[in-house]
């Protein structure tokens, strides 16, 4: 197959706003998560959990000092349909911290391998279905299904999962579940599993580290070595070689209201119409660091860009805003 591209790596002059009352906030720039609840935007960093108010240009910073956060890195935020928020977290090197906290506003409740069916506290991912009920990925435990009550835990010697590494998950309309694992990409309705590996499929790696799905149903997985979109039948594969993509390890995926898909690349944020690439870097963009590693848009459209070492941007199409 031929690509036809067109990269374009700067397509208007573009200003900085800093924010002077975040710019010096005592916190780490290495965000890992970003969500949006509303008019409030909550980021995952790896030293405790942010929470913007967007109309009052307040922050509330949430840590194991002064929350009931378990531990300060925050892999993974989720919001449910109550407002609740479930928050993974690290585990430390001697499994003593980390777990998957629910914050309802006021309390903090804390489940973990000690008081729960938790096989693993340390939480890289989090959806949640139809149903409400949370599935939880795990860094070593597998895939894990929480109803409130019951806890089913999924792995490699139970299920077709094919790795206990799950990384990232994204739930379809039709309520089936989307795994990315260290060693391929698990489909899961319910009852069957089918995997998508570099052995089985077109995929040329096997460590899922995002998905996305836009209006149509495709799914754009990102991986070590590139992007990838699967219609249900057909693989195609976008890497530096035959695209505008800036760097071929794929962070984040978010797909904006004109079907357009952000890219989080280790080195920059790249903007895919299915023809032209847009690439924004450190050189040419408002970003601080080209390590993007969430990315979320809002309904006015603007993006909320989370980089690893260069805090929180918001770029609405014009102008770049340095959060902090």
């Amino acid at each position: 197959m031929k690509y036809f591209l067109l990269i374009i790596f700067s397509i208007s002059s573009f200003t900085i706003a800093q924010n002077a009352k975040w710019a010096n906030y005592p916190f780490t720039k290495k965000i890992m998560t970003v969500k949006q609840e509303g008019n409030y935007i909550w980021v995952g960093t790896k030293g405790g959990l942010l929470n913007l108010n967007m109309t009052t240009d307040s922050i509330i910073v949430y840590n194991k000092s002064n929350s009931g956060m378990p531990d300060n890195w925050v892999n993974t935020i989720t919001i449910d349909g109550n407002g609740n928020k479930w928050i993974g977290t690290y585990e430390g090197v001697h499994g003593v911290y980390g777990g998957l906290t629910e914050y309802d506003g006021k309390k903090w409740t804390t489940f973990n391998t000690y008081n729960s069916g938790l096989p693993d506290s340390n939480i890289l991912s989090v959806a949640i279905d139809k149903n409400g009920n949370k599935w939880i990925g795990t860094g070593q435990g597998g895939l894990i299904k929480f109803d409130g009550i019951n806890w089913t835990v999924y792995t490699t010697s139970n299920s077709g999962l094919p790795n206990n590494y799950v990384y990232s998950i994204v739930i379809d309309r039709s309520d089936t579940k989307w795994i990315g694992t260290y060693s391929g990409l698990a489909k899961f309705d319910g009852n069957k599993w089918t995997v998508y590996n570099a052995s089985n499929s077109a995929l040329d790696y096997n460590f899922i580290q995002s998905i996305a799905i836009d209006s149509n149903g495709n799914k754009w997985i990102g991986t070590y070595k590139g992007l990838a979109k699967f219609d249900g039948t057909k693989w195609t594969l976008y890497n530096t070689s035959n695209s505008g993509l800036p760097n071929n390890d794929v962070w984040a995926i978010t797909v904006d209201g004109k079907g357009n898909k952000w890219i989080g690349t280790e080195n920059g944020l790249a903007r895919f119409n299915g023809t032209k690439w847009t690439v924004y870097n450190t050189s040419n963009s408002g970003l601080l660091n080209n390590d993007v590693q969430a990315i979320i848009i809002d309904k006015k459209g603007n993006k909320w860009i989370g980089t690893f070492g260069g805090g929180l941007v918001k770029f609405d199409g014009k102008t770049w805003t340095v959060l902090y």
